[in-house]
């Protein structure tokens, strides 16, 4: 189960981290959109983040991994 957990949070960093690398003049318009949006807004996001996040871990499970 830990080494589940650390393969995922590995992937997560990995793929955050070429984000930085490769396009870190759009991760300053990403921000500034979403400060723009409400709170309430960020927070739907959010959810919507986790639910499809949910989905890939519970395929991710399904189908073997």
């Amino acid at each position: 189960m830990i080494e589940t957990a650390l393969l995922a949070l590995g992937l997560v960093l990995i793929v955050e981290g070429l984000v930085y690398a490769l396009a870190p003049s759009l991760i300053d318009q990403l921000l500034i959109a979403l400060s723009a949006l409400p709170v309430d807004a960020r927070r739907v996001l959010g959810l919507i983040a986790i639910v499809i996040g949910l989905l890939f871990v519970w395929a991710a499970k399904t189908l073997g991994a």
